[in-house]
C-alpha cells in the first residue's frame, strides 16, 4: 500500500532504539523526512545512518524533554524542519509497586511520560494549524485501561495520555489535524528482552527465548495470537495512522497486544 508520505516530515521522541527505531524506519522507507531523536549520541547517530543506508531521509536530535534545555534542542531542530508528524513515543519506566513508588517517582514519571509530550505538542501544533495539515500520535500501553498490580505509576501516565490525545482532537476540530493513541501490549524491544531473561532465570522458563516467551504468556500475559508484539507491529500501524490515508481515525486509542485486552471497545 503506497502511504504517500513522500515530502511528510517526521519527529518520533525517544527512536533511537527500540519501538521508536521501528517507527523511524518505518516512515523513512515510506519516504517521510525523518528527525530521531533520543539521548545517546551512539544509537541516534546509528539510526540515522541505518536509515540513509537504506536510501531514506534522516537527521538526528539530542535532548532530555524532561528539562528546559533539553526540549529546546528538539523543539528547534523540529520548528527549522517544519515538523507535520508528531509521535510522542519517548517515556519511562520502572518495575515499581504501589509500596515502593514514592510520590516523587510518580512526579517524575509523569513528568517524563506526560508533560513531555505536552511541551513538544504545544510548541509544534501552530504549525500544523497553519499548514492546515499534522498528525500527532501518543505511543500509550495495554495498562492504560487494564492495568497490572504493579507499575502504578507508569499505568497512570499511559491512560493520562491516552485522555488527552481525545481532548486535543477536539481541540484541533476542522483544522486537518488528527491526534491519536497507540497502545502497545508486551514487545520485545532489547530491554523487555533483558527483563524477561531475568525473569527466566528466577522462575525457571529456560534459556532459549522461546521458552521464555512461552512462559511470558503463560504466567504474565497472555493473547489469542500466541506470540508477543514486535516493534515492527507497532511501527505498521503507526505508520498508517500518521498518512494521508487515515484521515478519519481521530481520537482513537488503537491497541497493538494480540488481543490480550478483552474488551469490544
Amino acid at each position: 500500500m503506497e502511504l504517500r508520505l513522500g515530502g511528510k516530515r517526521a519527529l518520533i521522541t525517544g527512536s533511537g532504539t527500540g519501538i521508536g527505531a521501528a517507527i523511524a524506519g518505518r516512515l523513512a522507507a515510506e519516504g517521510a523526512a525523518v528527525l530521531v531523536h533520543g539521548r545517546r549520541t551512539a544509537a541516534v547517530d546509528k539510526l540515522v545512518d541505518q536509515i540513509a543506508a537504506a536510501g531514506g531521509q534522516a537527521t538526528g536530535v539530542l535532548g532530555d524533554l524532561t528539562t528546559e534545555t533539553g526540549v529546546g534542542k528538539v523543539v528547534a531542530a523540529a520548528l527549522g524542519s517544519g515538523v507535520d508528524i508528531l509521535v510522542n513515543n519517548a517515556g519511562a519506566y520502572a518495575n515499581s509497586t504501589w509500596d515502593n513508588a514514592t510520590p516523587q517517582d510518580w512526579l517524575g514519571r509523569y513528568d517524563s511520560n506526560v508533560v513531555a509530550a505536552v511541551r513538544l505538542i504545544r510548541a509544534l501544533k501552530p504549525g500544523m494549524q497553519e499548514r492546515g495539515w499534522g498528525r500527532i500520535v501518543q505511543l500509550a500501553s495495554g495498562e492504560a485501561t487494564a492495568p497490572f498490580p504493579t507499575m502504578p505509576d507508569y499505568a497512570a501516565t499511559k491512560a493520562a495520555l491516552v485522555n488527552l490525545s481525545v481532548s486535543l482532537a477536539k481541540h484541533l476540530a476542522r483544522t486537518g489535524i488528527t491526534v491519536n493513541t497507540v497502545s502497545p501490549g508486551i514487545v520485545v524491544t532489547d530491554g523487555v528482552e533483558r527483563f524477561y531473561r531475568q525473569v527466566a532465570a528466577e522462575r525457571g522458563w529456560g534459556d532459549e527465548w522461546a521458552e521464555i516467551e512461552a512462559g511470558v504468556l503463560r504466567e504474565v500475559l497472555d493473547n489469542p495470537t500466541g506470540r508477543l508484539g514486535r516493534p515492527e507491529d507497532v511501527a505498521d500501524l503507526v505508520a498508517y495512522l500518521v498518512s494521508p490515508l487515515a484521515g478519519y481515525v481521530n481520537g482513537a486509542n488503537l491497541r497493538v497486544d494480540g488481543g490480550s485486552t478483552p474488551c469490544v471497545n
